[in-house]
């Protein structure tokens, strides 16, 4: 460690990478690194975890050529970039492993590289699938000051922090591509005190921003000081360029305090996270816009919603699709809220190609009584018309389903879960209502009476979701225990739930996983969401029930 004067800035790139794209990402990093050199006068610029890949790669990570092409990537950006250093991350082989790497850039050399030590196979990562661990701290000289590096999950436990406070840094540089959830930032920021408090270092938290199919990246970089205060925290959900402003005088390090962007509400982070993976879902795979079914009820209302904040209302195509049993009130609601947002809306009854099913059908179906198969008839048809209107216009269809009811069954393949993306498939349904009403506060985006009257399905004479399920708040409690804590229906049962409805909501659970695994992808926002987060068999014995006693 130096002991005589020193000033540096360092800028995180808080960006936005489109995974796959090498010379899209190569280009924005240039231009970031320009920008902020010229603008923030920015000696150092880190970014996030591989930067130039976008995360994750997944199996892209098995084409050699994708690889290689990654690495060239890297010797283009040493080349192209002056007047200022970069930490960039990127994979890179070396001997027989591929690692997960960032190399230090400068005077148009790569001056050190450091490996990510550890690698997180877990929830919705699965490095080990690809990456080796590297085992040597890295700790570069910038302008005086010994900062090292680590990576994302290094940042999680105790030793390589460590390890890079024993090979003499005195700042950590973290690069991350850490994604959302509800109780993600909480999270983050206790971890890093933990690592200041062990090592007595600041650290330099950087964080990837932007969705991903199912993952949306928050940003919400930020610099902790020694003391374990943060001295600046960073916006979430939005790209930016963030200077921090290191001092030395004599022996004493010193890092200004900057911007403290506040924590939002749960309602707040949870919306905009959907809105920013329904902005880059629909923009960074080439689609003109999106339509979905608007039927009156609260889950259609909410993503219409979010689908006009996330992409403008003229990019929104809005589709009524009233039955026989559609109520007046549900199309005069879906029509209101068409006009409160300014979106183009068509109506398209179903019921002439619901009698035609029904007139085929008859044959086969004889005399046997109505039941979901003639309610699944309805929402088949519906789905039918909004995948025509998507082949014909280009348009994404977005399937308007929620958490509750996608993890029991009550939903119809090939009908209200066809489309493209599912905006809200991670949203429990009473915190679907809470964002409702949370969008409302902002300014009138769903009419009232959508948000007060009972949810129904509205396939049969008098319908509610009620007449099938559970009341939302109780099935959403043990949903919340059985899907995403793990606990046992005994566990569940112990802390005052009726036994009869945890075991048939735990067995629904089980019975519909074929159904979730040609769900569409959605946003996710829980720790724990259907798809790459949790992994279960469709053909198994077990039922949700465990002997008693056991948890």
């Amino acid at each position: 460690m130096s002991n005589s004067t020193a000033s540096l800035t360092i800028v995180m790139a808080q960006i936005d990478l489109l995974v796959g794209d090498l010379r899209g990402n190569m280009e924005r990093v240039v231009d970031t690194a320009e920008r902020a050199r010229d603008q923030l006068g920015a000696g150092l610029v880190v970014f996030p975890e591989l930067t130039l890949t976008g995360y994750p790669p997944e199996d892209l990570l098995l084409r050699p050529e994708f690889v290689a092409a990654a690495e060239a990537a890297v010797d283009e950006v040493c080349q192209r970039v002056a007047g200022v250093d970069l930490v960039i991350g990127h994979p890179i082989r070396h001997q027989a492993g591929l690692y997960n790497a960032a190399s230090w850039l400068s005077n148009g050399e790569v001056r050190a590289r450091y490996r990510k030590m550890l690698l997180p196979n877990y929830a919705v990562f699965d490095e080990k699938r690809y990456f080796q661990p590297g085992d040597e701290a890295c700790v570069i000289q910038v302008d005086g000051f010994s900062l090292g590096i680590t990576i994302c999950e290094d940042i999680w436990q105790p030793e390589p922090a460590a390890r890079s406070k024993g090979a003499g840094a005195e700042v950590l540089l973290n690069l991350n591509a850490s994604p959302y959830d509800l109780d993600k930032m909480g999270e983050r920021e206790e971890v890093i005190r933990r690592r200041v408090v062990e090592t007595g270092m600041p650290i330099v938290y950087v964080n990837l921003v932007g969705g991903q199919d199912e993952l949306v990246f928050d940003g919400g970089s930020l610099v902790m000081g020694a003391d374990g205060s943060v001295l600046q925290r960073t916006v979430q959900f939005d790209q930016a360029l963030v200077p921090i402003q290191l001092q030395r005088d004599v022996n004493a390090l010193l890092i200004a305090k900057g911007e403290m962007v506040s924590a939002p509400s749960q309602e707040e982070t949870v919306y905009r996270a959907i809105v920013m993976g329904v902005r880059d879902y629909v923009g960074k795979n080439g689609f003109p816009g999106v339509v979905l079914g608007l039927s009156g009820g609260i889950d259609s209302a909410l993503t219409l919603a979010i689908a006009v904040d996330a992409l403008g209302a003229d990019r929104v195509l809005a589709v009524t699709m009233p039955s026989r049993y559609t109520a007046e009130m549900s199309n005069s609601d879906a029509l209101a809220q068409c006009r409160l947002l300014g979106v183009a809306h068509k109506t398209l009854p179903i019921e002439p190609a619901f009698e035609i099913f029904l007139d085929m059908l008859a044959p086969v179906f004889g005399d046997a009584p109505l039941d979901a198969t003639e309610e699944n008839i309805q929402a088949r048809c519906r789905g039918i018309l909004l995948m025509a209107i998507s082949n014909k216009s280009g348009r994404m269809v977005l399937s308007t389903s929620n958490k509750s009811e996608t993890a029991v069954g009550y939903s119809t393949l090939y009908g209200d879960m066809a489309g493209g993306f599912a905006p809200i498939k991670d949203v429990p349904k009473t915190l679907v209502y809470r964002l409702a009403d949370y969008r409302n506060s902002r300014s009138p985006a769903i009419p009232q009476r959508v948000i007060d009257r009972p949810p129904s399905a509205e396939l049969r004479p008098d319908q509610t979701d009620q007449d099938s399920l559970p009341p939302y708040e109780v099935l959403d409690a043990i949903l919340h225990r059985f899907v995403e804590l793990d606990w046992s229906t005994q566990r569940i049962v112990a802390e005052g739930y009726e036994p009869a409805v945890v075991e048939r909501v735990a067995r629904l659970v089980i019975l519909n996983e074929y159904k979730r695994r040609q769900a569409a992808p959605g946003v996710r926002i829980t720790p724990r969401a259907f798809g790459r987060d949790r992994r279960y068999p469709i053909t198994s014995g077990f039922r949700g029930s465990v002997p008693t006693g056991s948890e």
